[in-house]
């Protein structure tokens, strides 16, 4: 059965952290339809002036934060020690879980291009060990398909495997098609499946879809995907709906408003971090 485009979300304009700006696409609004991804931020910029401001150290509990830098560079400073810069092609994969602080500085680049999703954790690994984990280069394969390539950033594909998250599943693809070109990904009956257009028009389960938009799909087992003029880069997420109840404030994701009440008393009590090393935020 083939799979077709049931929700489309195109990104608007907004500005986060200390002065950043991006493209918001999926958001609060977007959790049932999109369930488990609940936010999708795209950075898109030449002037450095739009993102160099960063984000600087907030909180986050329960959730992953994967972001994917195709082009630009970003650093990555934890409550768990952990530092360190990911530059073209890499990814950052953060857990939060039982609770975490952190900062994302942006260094000036030729172009900053990429996005950051929020991943649910399941209710039962909310509280889970907080980690963190790059992606260089060098552990993402770069899959030669005709008319174009696939980038697999997560998961599998075919034969090939790359990063396994450790709280849900996540096949995440980064695939270019040349103008005409075609791509078939079969899927499993039951995969909660996405995908984004960050550069390009594409055509999606056989619609023309606008750049910097994202779609679900129904259930089925594959869809399509084509390159328009001048050529689609589509990112392809596979997940697994959690199907639970959200209680969602700001950085923190929880699955009821008592337990965010905690969150929030925790950190304003000084109890919110439950592993915390030597952190010298930057300023």
């Amino acid at each position: 059965m083939e799979r077709k485009i049931t929700k489309r979300v195109k990104g608007f304009k907004a500005i986060d952290g200390a002065g950043v700006h991006l493209v918001r696409v999926l958001g609060s609004n977007t959790v049932k339809d999109f369930d488990p991804i609940l936010m999708l931020d795209s950075f898109d910029s030449t002037n450095p002036d739009d993102y160099t401001a960063g984000f600087p150290m907030h909180p986050h509990r329960g959730i992953e934060t994967i972001s994917y830098l195709y082009r630009g560079k970003m650093k990555h400073k934890d409550t768990l020690g952990n530092e360190d810069t990911i530059s073209d092609g890499e990814v950052q994969w953060m857990n939060s879980g039982s609770g975490i602080m952190h900062e994302e500085q942006i260094p000036a680049a030729d172009r900053m291009l990429g996005v950051q999703l929020w991943l649910n954790l399941p209710q039962s690994e909310k509280m889970s060990q907080p980690t963190y984990r790059a992606l260089g280069k060098e552990e993402i394969v770069e899959i030669e398909i005709e008319g174009g390539f696939i980038r697999l950033l997560a998961g599998s594909y075919g034969e090939h495997k790359g990063h396994q998250g450790e709280h849900l599943p996540l096949d995440y693809y980064d695939v270019h098609l040349e103008e005409g070109s075609e791509l078939e990904i079969k899927t499993k009956l039951d995969e909660s499946v996405m995908a984004f257009t960050l550069l390009g028009e594409a055509e999606i389960a056989g619609e023309k879809v606008e750049e910097k938009t994202a779609v679900k799909l129904s259930e089925g087992d594959v869809f399509r995907l084509k390159g328009l003029t001048g050529g689609s880069q589509i990112l392809v997420m596979k997940s697994k709906a959690l199907n639970e109840p959200i209680a969602w404030a700001g950085p923190i994701v929880m699955n009821t408003r008592a337990e965010l009440k905690t969150a929030f008393d925790e950190l304003h009590g000084g109890t919110f971090i439950k592993d915390e090393l030597d952190f010298k935020p930057e300023h």
